[in-house]
């Protein structure tokens, strides 16, 4: 049977070169369906998909009875597990629009140093890309300009509304005095 749910994404991990976790999210697709529930058996997966995919070429293989789907830089591993009947290509797409993404956002150098260093904007990088285990965007250049235009448009709306404000004020202003100037 073809699986038609939205949910395709089971966790996403970013390891260090020595296999020992920078970011991982695992999503449920219900109750019951969480494959790694405690963080024992979260860190016993990681080790041992690090351990196998160290020595291997391959950016996909089927590990525990899951698609996985990784891709390296100089010191970093980052995993994306799927169902064992995705579809592949789709998971992919998801994993190099994060990557690229990331990749942005840390200024082309993707490291241990630098992810830690932009831990939110990576961690928002995720969120903008899969969300509870759907996938929301895969391209690289619209999930980093959605991370790096957050905080501008925090501010942009904070100075709009005092603008909108002091015309406002100035507008009531003038026309009470010009109210005036008709009473006199």
């Amino acid at each position: 049977m073809v699986n038609l749910s939205l949910y395709t994404v089971r966790a996403v991990i970013v390891l260090d070169g020595e296999g020992n976790r920078l970011i991982a999210k695992y999503y449920t697709r219900g109750p019951g369906e969480q494959c790694y529930k405690t963080l024992k058996e979260q860190k016993k997966f990681e080790s041992e998909l690090f351990a196998k995919t160290k020595k291997t070429n391959s950016q996909v293989l089927l590990y525990d009875g899951q698609t996985v789907l990784f891709t390296t830089s100089s010191d970093v591993y980052v995993y994306l597990v799927g169902d064992p009947e995705e579809n592949e290509v789709m998971l992919l797409a998801a994993l190099q629009g994060f990557y690229e993404a990331v990749s942005q956002l840390v200024k082309y150098d993707i490291s241990k140093r630098k992810i830690l260093d932009n831990l939110d904007m990576v961690v928002l990088a995720l969120d903008e890309t899969i969300d509870d285990g759907i996938i929301l965007e895969t391209d690289g250049n619209v999930i980093a300009s959605n991370v790096s235009k957050r905080g501008v448009d925090t501010i942009d709306v904070s100075l709009s509304n005092i603008n909108e404000q002091t015309i406002i004020d100035a507008y009531k202003q003038a026309k009470e005095r010009f109210n005036l100037a008709l009473l006199r």
